[in-house]
C-alpha cells in the first residue's frame, strides 16, 4: 500500500445505515425485544431455509478490500444465508424482523437493507469468481407472523458499481476518520506526560498499565488517593492504543467521569497538536432537552427528522476534541438532533468514550454497536470495588404481585385474553403467599424463602403473558396511565424472562410476602462468569481504585482469575495522618442503644483536637440519628450537618458546599457508610481534616446477605469473608480516604470498635495505616489529638 494511502476498515451495515437511512427516532412500543427476539427469529427462518434448501449455509463471515477515492477500504461483515435457489442462482439472503403494518411492507420502506446485501453479495461474487449474483430479502412481521421475500438479480459488475458508489459517497467521511486516526498515532507517540514529575508510586502504576494495554489481558490495580489514578491509567492507554480502540472509561458514577473529563483536557492543554476526540455518554434522562422526555417524532422536535439532519450534526461535532454534555446539547439545540443518540452515534468516530459501567457490563443497554462482537478495545474500569455489586444488579430482577393485579384493574370490566394471562400470574403470587404464610412462626427472616431453581410455572404464564400484552399496547400506543403502566409491566416481565434464560447454581429465587404485596426475585449471588464473558470483547482491561484488598476477591468476582494484580504504597507522609482506635466501644447491633452517648463523646473530643471540618460515618440511618440527636443536646457549640435517607442531587451538593475552609470553625456532619457521602467526595486542605468511622462496615445481616454467605461458603468456603468482612472494610478504607487527597494535607481518622484490632480486620488495612494506635479511653484519645496537632 503506498505511503500517502489512508486505510480504513468498515462494518457493511454501519456504511450502508449511516448513507441512506431517513426518518425519525421513535421509542414507542415496537413489540419485541428487537436485538434478542430479533436473533432468535434469525435463527428460526434459518432453520427453515435450510429444510427448503440443502446448501443453504447462515452466518457468513465477508471481509473484501476495495481501493477507492484514494482510500483502501477493507469491508467486513456477516451474511444472514447463502445458497442456491432452484433455478441454480447463487443468492444472498437478508432477514429482517418488522412491526410494519403488513400493506407497508413493500421492499422498498428501507434501501438500506438491499444496499447491505448487496455489499455480501458482491464480495461474495467476487471472491466465488461469479458472474452474476440474487439478492433476497426476507422480511418477519413479528405481530401476524407473516414472512416476505423479495428479489432481485444483478451482475457482478452491476454489485461493484454498487458498492463503489457507495464507497464514494462515504469518501470524505472516510479520508476525515482515516486522517484523523493517522494523525492521532503520530501525536500520541509524542505526547509527553503532561506533568514535570511523576509522583511516588505513579511511574510504577502508569509502567503496569501500559504493559497490559500493549500486551493484551488485565491488570488490578490498587492505588491510594493522591497518587493521580485517572491520569496513570488514561496516559499509558492512550499511548498503547495503536491501531486500535477506543479506549472505554467507564464508572460507577458521575463524579468520576468529571476527573476523567480534567484529565483528558490536561492532555490537550500540555500538548496543542495532540488528536484526540473523546465522548461523554450521559443517561438519556439527564441530557433531554425536553422537559418530559418523550421520544417520539410527534412529541419531540429533536426525534423528528432525526436521521435526515444527524449527518451534518455529526460532521460539525467531530471538530470537537471534547464531546461533553454540555457541548452535545449545543450541538444538539444547533442541529435539532436528540443529544443522547448524537452522543452515541459520535463514539463511532471517538479516540475515548467516557460512560457508565452500564455501557460494558448491563446485558440490556450495553452498547451494541461495539460489543456485539470482540474489538481491539481497552477497557479502564475505574472504582472497580463498586463493579461485583453493580454487575449482580444488572443481571437481577423482580416482580411484584401488586402490578399485575394493577394492571388488570386498570383494563376495566369484561374479558379479554389479557386480563385472563395477568389473573394467571396474579393467582400464583397468591399461592407464594400462602406458602410464606406457612412459614413458622421463628422463621430467622420472616415471611421469606428461597428456591435454588428457576420459577418455571411463572416463566411459562409469563411467556403466555407477553403475547396479549403485546397486542394490547401495539393498538393502545397513545401515553396515559394505563399505557404507561402496562409498558413498564412488558419491560419488567421481558426483563425477567431474560433472566430467567441464565438462571443457574449462580443464582437463587427469593420470595417474601408484606402484607398482600408477594415480591420475587432472581438473585445474582456471582456475577464472575457474566463479567468474564464481557471482559473477552476487549482487548484489555485495566480494574483500578483505592481499595481492591485483598485481590483475590475482586480477581475471583470480576471473573478474571488470571489477571496480573499490583498495589501500590500511599505516596503521603505517614505522619500527616492521625490514625487511632476507640477499642473500648462495641458498634454490634445489640450494643447499639449502649454506646450512644460514649460515641458522641468521642466525636465530639475528636472535634476539639483542632477547629476544622469533620465527617462521621455510621452503619446505618437509624444509629445515625439516634447519635447526632444525642450528640445536638450535649454539644450545642459544634454545628452539625445530617444526611437524610433520600437527597437530591442538589441537596446532596448543598451538604458538601458546607465544608468550606473557614479558619477557626467547626463542623461536623453525620453521614452513612458506603452512602453517596463516603466515596467518589474531594474535600480537599482544610475542607476536611478528620474522619470517624463507627462500626466495622458489614453489612446488616439478612435473607439477601446470607444467601451470599452460605453460597461463597459452599462454593470458595469463606462465606462470611465475601459476604460481609470483605464489602465492609472496603466501605471503611473508602469513607477514611476522604482524609488526606493532596501532599499537602493533615487530617486523622477515629475507628470507633474494639473490631478494628481484631487479626481478620488488621490484614485488610493498607500498609501505609501500620502506625494504627489503640486508645483506651477520651483521655487518652485527647492527649493522641493534642499530640499530632501540636507536630
Amino acid at each position: 500500500m503506498p505511503s500517502d494511502t489512508l486505510a480504513l476498515t468498515l462494518p457493511i451495515r454501519r456504511l450502508v445505515e449511516f448513507l441512506l437511512r431517513t426518518g425519525s427516532l421513535d421509542s414507542r412500543f415496537t413489540g419485541f425485544d428487537r436485538a434478542n427476539e430479533g436473533a432468535r427469529l434469525h435463527r428460526r427462518l434459518q432453520r427453515t431455509a435450510v429444510k427448503t434448501y440443502t446448501d443453504y449455509r447462515a452466518e457468513v463471515s465477508l471481509i473484501q478490500q476495495y481501493a477507492c477515492s484514494g482510500i483502501e477500504y477493507t469491508l467486513e461483515g456477516r451474511a444472514d444465508g447463502i445458497f442456491t435457489d432452484r433455478d441454480g442462482t447463487p443468492t444472498i439472503d437478508e432477514i429482517k424482523t418488522t412491526t410494519l403494518p403488513p400493506e407497508k411492507i413493500t421492499g422498498e420502506q428501507a434501501p438500506e437493507h438491499w444496499a447491505q446485501a448487496q455489499c455480501y453479495a458482491a464480495i461474495y461474487a467476487a471472491q466465488q469468481g461469479l458472474s452474476a449474483m440474487r439478492v433476497r430479502l426476507t422480511y418477519y412481521q413479528v405481530d401476524e407472523e407473516l414472512e416476505f421475500h423479495f428479489s432481485r438479480d444483478y451482475s457482478a459488475d452491476a454489485l461493484r458499481d454498487i458498492v463503489v458508489d457507495l464507497l464514494t459517497r462515504y469518501a470524505p467521511w472516510a479520508k476525515r476518520a482515516a486522517q484523523w486516526r493517522q494523525n492521532r498515532q503520530q501525536s500520541l507517540a509524542q505526547l509527553q506526560f503532561p506533568f514535570s514529575e511523576y509522583r511516588t508510586g505513579q511511574r510504577a502504576m502508569i509502567g503496569a498499565v501500559y504493559e497490559t494495554c500493549r500486551d493484551g489481558g488485565q491488570l488490578f490495580c490498587q492505588a491510594p488517593t493522591g497518587i493521580g489514578k485517572t491520569m496513570s491509567v488514561l496516559f499509558p492507554a492512550l499511548k498503547a492504543l495503536g491501531e486500535g480502540g477506543p479506549v472505554f472509561y467507564l464508572t460507577a458514577r458521575g463524579t468520576t467521569r468529571a476527573a476523567a473529563e480534567t484529565a483528558l483536557d490536561l492532555l490537550r492543554r500540555s500538548d496543542p497538536e495532540l488528536s484526540l476526540r473523546s465522548v461523554t455518554l450521559t443517561a438519556k434522562d439527564k441530557i433531554c432537552l425536553q422537559p418530559v422526555r418523550e421520544c417520539t417524532p410527534e412529541a419531540c422536535p429533536y426525534a423528528d427528522g432525526y436521521y435526515d439532519r444527524i449527518k451534518d450534526a455529526l460532521w460539525q461535532a467531530l471538530d470537537t476534541p471534547a464531546l461533553t454534555t454540555d457541548a452535545l446539547q449545543t450541538l444538539a439545540r444547533e442541529h435539532r438532533v436528540c443529544p443522547f443518540e448524537l452522543g452515541l452515534d459520535l463514539s463511532l468516530w471517538c479516540d475515548v468514550v467516557v460512560g457508565d459501567y452500564n455501557y460494558l457490563f448491563d446485558p440490556v443497554v450495553h452498547l451494541m454497536r461495539f460489543f456485539e462482537t470482540r474489538g481491539d478495545y481497552l477497557f479502564l474500569i475505574d472504582e472497580a470495588h463498586n463493579l461485583p455489586a453493580r454487575a449482580r444488579e444488572m443481571h437481577s430482577a423482580s416482580l411484584c404481585k401488586s402490578a399485575f393485579l394493577d394492571a388488570r384493574k386498570k383494563l376495566g370490566k369484561g374479558k379479554s385474553s389479557l386480563k385472563t394471562a395477568l389473573q394467571r400470574v396474579n393467582e400464583l403470587f397468591i399461592e407464594w403467599r400462602h406458602r410464606c404464610e406457612e412459614l413458622p412462626a421463628d422463621n430467622r427472616f420472616g415471611r421469606t424463602f428461597f428456591e435454588t431453581a428457576r420459577a418455571e410455572t411463572l416463566d411459562r404464564a409469563l411467556t403466555r403473558l407477553c403475547e396479549p400484552l403485546q397486542t394490547w399496547l401495539d393498538e393502545h400506543r397513545e401515553p396515559g396511565e394505563t399505557h404507561d403502566a402496562l409498558l413498564q409491566l412488558y419491560f419488567d416481565v421481558r426483563a425477567w424472562l431474560r433472566v430467567a434464560d441464565t438462571f443457574d447454581d449462580h443464582f437463587v429465587l427469593q420470595v417474601s410476602a408484606h402484607g398482600s404485596e408477594v415480591r420475587a426475585t432472581m438473585l445474582c449471588l456471582d456475577p464472575s462468569a457474566f463479567l468474564a464473558a464481557d471482559f473477552a470483547k476487549g482487548r484489555a482491561a485495566v480494574l483500578f481504585s483505592a481499595t481492591l484488598a485483598p485481590a483475590g476477591y475482586y480477581k475471583d468476582l470480576c471473573g478474571l482469575p488470571d489477571a496480573r494484580a499490583v498495589a501500590l504504597r500511599s505516596p503521603f507522609p505517614t505522619q500527616h495522618l492521625g490514625l487511632w482506635c476507640a477499642r473500648q466501644v462495641s458498634t454490634r447491633y445489640k450494643d447499639r442503644e449502649s454506646s450512644i452517648a460514649l460515641v458522641s463523646d468521642l466525636l465530639y473530643t475528636m472535634t476539639q483536637g483542632r477547629a476544622g471540618n469533620y465527617l462521621a460515618f455510621f452503619p446505618s440511618y437509624s444509629y445515625l440519628q439516634k447519635v447526632w440527636e444525642d450528640f445536638s443536646t450535649r454539644y450545642t457549640d459544634i454545628p452539625t450537618l445530617c444526611q437524610q435517607s433520600e437527597m437530591d442531587e442538589a441537596q446532596r451538593e448543598d451538604f458538601l458546599a458546607q465544608f468550606t475552609a473557614v479558619p477557626g470553625k467547626t463542623l461536623l456532619g453525620f453521614a452513612v457508610l458506603g452512602g453517596v457521602f463516603s466515596e467518589g467526595v474531594d474535600l480537599t486542605g482544610e475542607r476536611l481534616i478528620g474522619v470517624a468511622v463507627v462500626g466495622p462496615g458489614l453489612p446488616q445481616v439478612g435473607a439477601r446477605q446470607e444467601q451470599l454467605r452460605e453460597h461463597f461458603e459452599q462454593t470458595r468456603g469463606s462465606g462470611f469473608d465475601y459476604a460481609y468482612r470483605f464489602p465492609g472494610m472496603n466501605k471503611v478504607l473508602q469513607a477514611a480516604g476522604r482524609v488526606i487527597r493532596t501532599p499537602l494535607d493533615k487530617g486523622v481518622v477515629l475507628l470507633i470498635d474494639d473490631r478494628f484490632l481484631s487479626p481478620d480486620t488488621r490484614r485488610l488495612m493498607p500498609p501505609h495505616w501500620g502506625h494504627l494506635r489503640p486508645v483506651s479511653s477520651i483521655e487518652e484519645l485527647r492527649g493522641e489529638l493534642q499530640r499530632f496537632w501540636n507536630i
